[in-house]
């Protein structure tokens, strides 16, 4: 007898862990998915008699009776256009020059290591940077525009690195494909 394992045993044992731990895996899923739809449910059981459309257009009071959403709501609309508004064009626009334009040297490495640390920065620090900045040393008032230019600041980063992983995703044959049609660099 040899003291070797059967392959055929090992095979198989291995495919009865497999299709335990994915058993696990999906039970635990369910688990949290039914988890999850059983307290929005009840969120809105509970809610359903406070949801109207008047309670959207209310403004804030200290009766609960009477209270609304109206500021907060259009407050966060107008932060989210702003903050688009702000760091999309510039986003897009700096991951466009640092890899279509920018030359290849330290320097460009150095902006590239430095986007990819702030955007690992927790926002806390952001927002600090943002009250001392621009509201205290740039004498903002507290507005929505300095609060769009603080999260203009956190999401930039992050908004720079997934262009330029964009950008890295077409293929070159595809950029030489469109020189050959005749497209300029921009159009490319």
């Amino acid at each position: 007898m040899s003291s070797k394992p059967d392959i055929y045993t090992t095979k198989r044992r291995g495919r009865i862990t497999n299709m335990l731990f994915t058993s696990a895996c999906f039970l635990a899923t369910m688990t949290c998915i039914f988890l999850l739809v059983l307290l929005i449910w009840n969120i809105i059981i509970q809610g359903k008699g406070w949801l109207s459309w008047e309670f959207i257009e209310r403004l804030p009071s200290r009766f609960p009776d009477k209270a609304g959403i109206k500021t907060a709501l259009w407050g966060s609309i107008w932060l989210i256009s702003l903050t688009a508004m702000f760091s999309v064009p510039l986003g897009v626009g700096a991951a466009l020059y640092l890899e279509e334009y920018a030359p290849r040297s330290r320097w460009r490495k150095l902006i590239q290591l430095n986007i990819a640390n702030l955007a690992g920065v927790p926002s806390i620090v952001y927002g600090i940077l943002g009250l001392g900045l621009l509201l205290r040393a740039l004498q903002l008032e507290r507005s929505v525009l300095s609060g769009a230019l603080t999260l203009t600041l956190v999401v930039l980063p992050i908004i720079i690195l997934a262009s330029q992983e964009a950008l890295r995703a077409v293929p070159d044959s595809i950029r030489r494909s469109a020189y050959a049609l005749g497209a300029t660099r921009w159009q490319t």
